[in-house]
């Protein structure tokens, strides 16, 4: 079943950031650099071309990501009419340094006191708006969290006598069209823990790294062949790392939970290395997927984590071993 996290104050959010365009020059868009497309919000474009206000995308995490894949991703994105990038990491205040300037270009104009920048960011939650808010201020003015949806409302602050900036909530989209998006949204830990199953998500992730040449990388981690990387199916990978990080509850039953919160933080953290989930050629590839409704990837990789909890269940029915509460 495709992923979906609209919760309720994000229809609020929607329209005080629809009011507050109006009063803004530049939006600056801040995207997580593992996944840039599939962190793109629809409904922020939509909005955002509807004023016709120029754009500054920001791939942030790009210390976490593919360094050449964020090349290409940053000249396919500046591709689009009024867009310029960067590339940077929220806590390194070099890469901070930059982004002003950055967006001050797209409105060379607004540079007086009487005619100052105001600047807004945007983006999904958990890419870091808050971090890049408080470098950009040099205080504590946005509370910061490892988590979706931290910030709540939409608060301006000024930076000097010729900037202002808005900073808005993470907003999701009602509905994520292209079902791999949220399952990558998800790894990426940009969706509520509630509205996900992580043994789903972690398969997917698993899916996604052998399809994009990242194989290697999870051999590397847990010590495993990487053959069996390459060749075997997601829950057998899942599986070995289960073993290998002692991820097995009483009788021998692997617990699938805590083996997918281990690789999933793993990933989190970049212990897998620097990871990008999509190319622009992938990109188009499950676009064109999307549209043929070809989900059979995904459909597989529920149907096996449904199999994972009828096996648990009979294993603790049997012998009363207790397996892990899912």
């Amino acid at each position: 079943m495709a992923i979906q996290w609209f919760p309720g104050h994000m229809h609020a959010t929607r329209k005080r950031l629809q009011e507050a365009l109006a009063e803004v020059d530049v939006v600056i868009e801040v995207l997580d650099a593992r996944i840039p497309a599939a962190s793109r919000n629809p409904l922020l474009e939509t909005l955002r071309r509807s004023r016709q206000k120029p754009c500054l995308k920001l791939l942030n995490k790009s210390d976490l990501a593919d360094p050449e894949r964020t090349e290409r991703w940053r000249a396919a994105l500046q591709q689009e009419a009024g867009v310029a990038t960067l590339a940077l990491c929220a806590h390194q205040p070099a890469d901070v340094r930059q982004v002003i300037p950055a967006a001050q270009s797209l409105a060379p104009h607004r540079n007086h006191p009487t005619k100052p920048l105001r600047m807004m960011i945007v983006g999904i939650p958990n890419v870091g708006k808050s971090t890049l808010l408080n470098a950009l201020l040099k205080r504590k003015a946005a509370k910061v969290g490892d988590e979706p949806a931290v910030t709540k409302a939409v608060q301006r602050y000024h930076l000097d006598g010729l900037r202002t900036i808005f900073d808005t909530p993470g907003m999701m989209w009602p509905k994520i069209e292209i079902e791999h998006d949220g399952w990558m949204l998800a790894a990426c830990h940009a969706i509520g823990r509630n509205a996900v199953r992580e043994e789903e998500v972690a398969l997917a992730l698993i899916t996604t790294l052998q399809e994009e040449g990242y194989a290697e990388r999870i051999a590397k981690r847990y010590g495993l062949p990487e053959t069996l990387i390459t060749a075997s199916h997601p829950e057998a990978i899942l599986e070995a790392i289960a073993e290998r990080r002692g991820c097995v509850a009483r009788g021998g039953v692997i617990d699938w939970e805590r083996a997918a919160l281990v690789f999933l933080q793993d990933f989190r953290d970049g212990r897998l290395g620097r990871v990008t989930l999509e190319t622009p050629e992938s990109r188009t590839l499950r676009i064109a997927r999307a549209t043929t409704g070809d989900k059979s990837d995904m459909i597989e990789t529920a149907s096996r984590c449904d199999e994972h909890h009828d096996a648990e269940s009979e294993t603790t029915d049997k012998t009363g071993s207790g397996a892990p509460k899912r």
